[in-house]
Parts: C-alpha cells; sequence; structure tokens
C-alpha cells in the first residue's frame, strides 16, 4: 500500500550553502528589488535635477548632426563639383603640352596660370584648397613647374599634394627628388627617392625609384645603402626594366666599399 509523503516547507541553500527558507528567500527577493527601486528612484531624481542640461546637449549633438549634413549638402559637394568643373581647363593645356614634342613652355604657362577667365592650376589650388580636385591641380602644378625647371616652385605645389593612390603617390615624390636632383641637392633628392619607393610596393615605381635612390646614393658615397637597393630590385623585381643589367651595378656599389 503506497504511503503518503506529507510536504514540509522545501529548503534552499544560499551562497554560503546554509538551508534558507521559501519564506527567507522571499525576504532576500524583495531587498534586492527595494535596491532596484532605490537605485531607479536615485537616477529619476538625476536626471529630474539635470534635464535642463541633458536637453542642452542633446541639442547640441542634433544641431552638429544638421550642420555637418548641410555643409556637405550645400558646401562640400558643390565646392566638390565646381572645383572638378574648373579642373578640366587647365588640364587640357596640361595634356597638350606633356604629349608634345618640343619644349612646350607657353602651354604650361596657360595650364598654370589659366586664360580667357577661367581658372589655371594655381587658381583652382588656392580657391578649392579643401577639395579634391584642388589637390590634384597642386599635382598637375608641380609637375608642370618641374618640365619649365623651375624646381622651388615644382617642390612647392607637389609637398602640397598628396595621395593614397598606388602610382601617383609615388610618382609626386619622386617628383620631388627629381627637383632636388637639378638643383643639386642629392642628400634631399635621396630621401624623396626612398620615401617615392616604400610609398607603395607595385612592379612599376618602386623599382624605378630604388634603382633612382640607389644611384643617388653611390653619389653620396652610401655605397652600402646602394648595394642592398640594388640587391632589392635583383631579388624582387627581376623581371622590371632597372634589373637589366643589375650585377653591373651592385658589383659596383660593393667594390666601391
Amino acid at each position: 500500500m503506497a504511503t503518503y509523503k506529507k510536504r514540509g516547507s522545501k529548503k534552499f541553500k544560499n551562497e554560503d550553502g546554509e538551508a534558507q527558507s521559501a519564506v527567507e528567500r522571499n525576504s532576500d527577493t524583495a531587498k534586492v528589488f527595494n535596491t532596484l527601486d532605490e537605485t531607479a528612484s536615485k537616477t529619476e531624481d538625476w536626471v529630474i535635477k539635470n534635464q535642463r542640461n541633458i536637453f542642452i546637449g542633446l541639442g547640441v549633438v542634433v544641431a552638429l548632426i544638421l550642420a555637418y549634413q548641410a555643409y556637405t549638402n550645400f558646401v562640400s559637394q558643390p565646392n566638390e563639383q565646381a572645383a572638378a568643373n574648373e579642373l578640366a581647363f587647365p588640364k587640357k593645356y596640361f595634356d597638350q603640352a606633356t604629349s608634345s614634342p618640343v619644349a612646350a613652355d607657353s602651354i604650361y604657362t596657360l595650364g598654370l596660370q589659366g586664360s580667357d577667365g577661367k581658372f589655371g592650376f594655381i587658381d583652382i589650388s588656392n580657391e578649392f584648397s579643401g577639395t579634391n580636385a584642388g589637390n590634384l591641380a597642386n599635382y598637375y602644378a608641380g609637375i608642370s613647374y618641374l618640365k619649365m625647371k623651375k624646381y622651388p616652385e615644382a617642390i612647392e605645389f607637389l609637398e602640397k599634394f598628396s595621395s593614397d593612390d598606388e602610382l601617383l603617390g609615388p610618382i609626386a615624390k619622386g617628383a620631388i627628388g627629381d627637383a632636388f636632383a637639378d638643383l643639386n641637392q642629392a642628400d634631399d633628392a635621396y630621401d624623396y627617392y626612398v620615401k617615392a619607393a616604400n610609398l607603395r610596393d607595385n612592379d612599376f615605381t618602386t623599382p624605378l625609384f630604388l634603382f633612382k635612390a640607389a644611384n643617388t646614393a653611390m653619389e653620396i658615397e652610401k655605397y652600402g645603402k646602394a648595394q642592398s637597393m640594388f640587391e632589392r630590385i635583383k631579388s624582387d623585381f627581376p623581371s622590371s626594366e632597372e634589373a637589366a643589367n643589375i650585377d653591373m651595378f651592385i658589383n659596383k656599389a660593393k667594390y666601391a666599399q
């Protein structure tokens, strides 16, 4: 015959392992909720006391967001478009000058200074300095001056140009190196050739400027540097034009030491 087991008050254990009745547990739970209520109440009181400052802070954040959106929509984007439109005019002269088989200083000058009421690269660089087109104007102006053998001006504008492009960035740095080389400032030329070689690793600009840097290093008697750069061309860029006869250059640097 089955026997009936009388249910007593079920015991639980607290964190210390001590037996705890349901009443005690309910009491502890009440304490937790009371604590939460007190915390919430304090938070509400703080919000009430500081609601003016909170709303001011939120208003400032919203105002900044709206101001940024307004600047982007009504200032930045129209400026970018206007600068791009202006850049098309002098670039036409730049392209014409670079493809000309003869000296084209007068054409480069038109690109730099503009004509017929249109901006040249110099004006665009000044008037649209914060835009992509204004940045590109620095590059075109710098290369134009370099082609015209006006090296200080070339350096000035190329220094203002910056680009993450894999080719354009190194070419601009290397062009500064060329300008310093033509000014017979070999140490400065070497520094910029090294920067150009290390700026982006690719099969065109890297071996080109490594080769220029190495030959300039030979000129300023940094033979060890020259040898390591010639050897890098041989190991990393064996198919490049600069790798042709590279052993001769390596031996030249080696024996110069």
